[in-house]
């Protein structure tokens, strides 16, 4: 946006952000958010502090870099005024959970390692940050974030009290700091219908099995590579022969991969069903419903422990929906979700949850290319939380604009 088109809004920002940012303590701080939020929707490269404190009329780059990395003031309540204006204005259809990296040189920057960086699709030096969404299939807004500390942060205690993490906080598996994320938004009282989450959370056994102890519904993406029995496959129960403990159940049958289940599956059983209207035309492809019982050791494991324990449990998996996508011009499987919700769920609306993620990456184009998401320079815990929450409430900021039925929304 330009200077003009900023200024313009202004009235409108300053009411957002009284309203957003009630909860610190002082005038000045609420002023330079404010002042920070027209920064990062002003026109520019760079949306680090030194760059936009020279573009803006009241900038002050000592203030703004107070801030942002000193001032304690916390960006939880910040963040939960936004999910509650968010989510009573575009009631979301879904949750979803994703991780997005920054690419970061040296090695001073809180939670930098060398590991995988989608944002240049190989390993190398950056973070990773976990992020919730609320989603519909015309609106979504990030809601709350936490980022990932690799154990040669945690196992450091002296590198990590240099970047300011706080005590007590250690390392987390991605999946559990969603689940954490999704704790925070349930203490708000925001719901959703559905949780959805690409592959490097769906194919989790844990993650599934601690949303269903949450009674959370899932339609989460899995990898392809797992196994499977039919639904209608049983357990055996071997003869007890007197000898030690009884065997266990065990079914007669190996599991099978979701691809040969999938391929086995008659063709009259896959249907055309279309999600949504693309840039261009109907987004449409072929799907089919498979109901199994999920095998591995991961699903033979959670099976045991919600029977009551290795030599109590019946032997019996649970039975889940996987959704099947199979383009009529491909010559396997495309995609493959699995859903915990009830076998009756249409089709159709199992294929639009699933297809809604893709709303996130509008987020991330916007975070990122638009807002600065990946500009920030500072290096502490405190500095990077206090910056993606500022950059949460410029997107929100936009969205609520856009969506007001009066709104004349810049180029």
């Amino acid at each position: 946006m330009r200077l003009g088109e900023v200024e313009r809004l202004r009235g409108e920002l300053s009411e957002f952000v009284a309203d957003v940012f009630a909860s610190l303590p002082r005038r000045d701080q609420r002023r330079w958010g404010g002042c920070y939020l027209r920064g990062l929707m002003l026109d520019g490269r760079r949306k680090s502090i030194q760059p936009m404190a020279e573009r803006l009329p009241d900038g002050n780059m000592q203030a703004l870099q107070q801030f942002v990395n000193q001032s304690p003031w916390d960006p939880l309540p910040v963040r939960r005024r936004i999910a509650e204006r968010l989510a009573g204005l575009i009631t979301p259809e879904v949750w979803v959970v994703d991780d997005v990296s920054f690419p970061k040189c040296g090695t001073r920057s809180v939670g930098v390692v060398r590991q995988y960086c989608g944002a240049v699709g190989k390993r190398a030096n950056c973070q990773v940050a976990v992020s919730v969404h609320a989603a519909t299939d015309t609106a979504s807004c990030p809601l709350n974030w936490q980022l990932y500390l690799p154990r040669e942060w945690t196992d450091n205690p002296a590198r990590c009290r240099a970047a300011g993490v706080p005590a007590g906080v250690g390392h987390q598996e991605k999946w559990r700091l969603a689940l954490g994320l999704l704790d925070t938004l349930a203490d708000w009282q925001l719901t959703a219908r559905v949780v959805v989450a690409d592959a490097g959370y769906g194919a989790s056994t844990p993650f599934r099995l601690a949303l269903e102890e949450r009674g959370l519904s899932y339609v989460v993406a899995l990898t392809g590579k797992e196994v499977a029995h039919p639904e209608a496959a049983e357990p055996h129960q071997p003869a007890y022969g007197g000898l030690g403990p009884p065997t266990l159940p065990r079914y007669r049958t190996s599991p099978r991969s979701l691809p040969r289940l999938a391929a086995e599956l008659p063709v009259s059983r896959y249907a055309e069903v279309t999600w949504r209207e693309g840039s261009k035309g109907p987004m449409t492809s072929r799907f089919a419903l498979l109901r199994v019982r999920p095998a591995g050791k991961q699903a033979l494991r959670a099976a045991q422990e919600a029977g009551g324990g290795h030599y109590e449990w019946d032997g019996v998996l649970p039975v889940r929906t996987v959704l099947v996508e199979w383009p009529s011009d491909e010559t396997a499987p495309t995609g493959y979700w699995t859903s915990n919700l009830p076998g009756a769920t249409p089709i159709e609306d199992l294929v639009r949850w699933a297809k809604m993620r893709w709303r996130i990456e509008h987020d991330y184009r916007e975070l990122k290319h638009g807002l600065g998401l990946d500009h920030f320079e500072g290096r502490t815990w405190r500095g990077w939380h206090h910056h993606v929450t500022l950059v949460t409430a410029a997107q929100a900021f936009l969205t609520l604009h856009r969506l007001h039925p009066k709104a004349h929304t810049p180029a």
